[in-house]
């Protein structure tokens, strides 16, 4: 499977397409990220009443006087959403949303994305995932936080029974931001490549942690899909900036990925061409003893 790495601008965008090309263009062209990802919400039929019209529960998050006024002031419609997957095309990188209800679904279906995203708080809606296997054709991408184990064989056996389980990648993911090292559990990537690895199309990470090493830590044990959080400025209001890279952090991510998939091999002889003057040189010769 190809190493692929995941810039989640998510909602980082402040509802504002011009900061949103800002994020695509600095994505691919300065951290030459693989996929971009963006997010899609019916915010009346994701949320309920309540939900809806109470006040955000971190005011100073807030764009909007209720709840439900903040998610419409960071919500970009279909047509926008056309947009911004022309700019990703024209910068040679792939687009993708997260979409989080059935009507975000059949919108963002229309536009015959490469991969949509089930996030955490979605996968088991099936209603939803019942629909995208009847109508979608790509990559199903569908991250396991807040999941049971029995939840897990319910998701990945739903899929099976629609004979869509091929196209699935499951992600090992920790809901939380951002969530402290103890609590990122990598072998959790290792658990679900034993169970599912056969079972499903790939296995993937979805970090909500601080600094990259835990990225390189999970790609070597065999998420060959990275996702993280994207942000020009971490001190911008909003509750997923302080969980994201910067520019320079993500393109370090993303060179440190391709190093160590470069390094990643085994010795193809015994001694390396560019250990055979090393060899010469210093190489204890055996001696025969009188």
């Amino acid at each position: 499977m190809r190493k692929r790495v995941i810039a989640e601008v998510g909602c980082n965008h402040k509802g504002d397409m011009e900061i949103a090309y800002e994020f695509i263009k600095t994505a691919a062209i300065f951290c030459n990220v693989d996929i971009i990802k963006f997010q899609k919400r019916n915010n009346k039929e994701l949320l309920t009443p309540e939900q809806y019209n109470s006040p955000h529960p971190n005011p100073i998050n807030s764009y909007g006087k209720t709840y439900g006024e903040h998610r419409e002031f960071l919500e970009f419609n279909l047509d926008q959403h056309k947009q911004l997957k022309k700019w990703c095309e024209e910068y040679g990188v792939t687009y993708s949303t997260s979409v989080w209800d059935l009507t975000s679904a059949k919108e963002i279906t229309s536009l015959n994305p490469e991969l949509i995203k089930i996030p955490s708080a979605c996968n088991l809606h099936f209603e939803m995932l019942s629909w995208i296997c009847d109508h979608y054709k790509g990559e199903i991408h569908l991250s396991l936080g807040m999941t049971t184990k029995e939840e897990e064989e319910k998701i990945v056996s739903f899929f099976e029974e629609r004979k869509r389980n091929k196209d699935l990648v499951l992600y090992s993911c920790t809901s939380g931001y951002p969530v402290p090292f103890k609590d990122v559990c990598l072998l959790e990537i290792t658990r679900l490549k034993n169970e599912y690895g056969k079972r499903v199309k790939e296995i993937g990470f979805s970090g909500h942690h601080l600094g990259i090493a835990v990225d390189i830590a999970a790609f070597t044990l065999g998420a060959n899909i990275i996702e993280r959080h994207f942000t020009l400025d971490r001190t911008w209001k909003g509750t997923d900036h302080a969980a994201s890279l910067e520019p320079d952090g993500l393109r370090r991510l993303v060179r440190d990925i391709k190093a160590v998939e470069e390094a990643l091999t085994y010795k193809s002889e015994d001694v390396l061409d560019i250990e055979k003057v090393q060899r010469d040189k210093l190489k204890w010769r055996e001696r025969e003893f009188v």
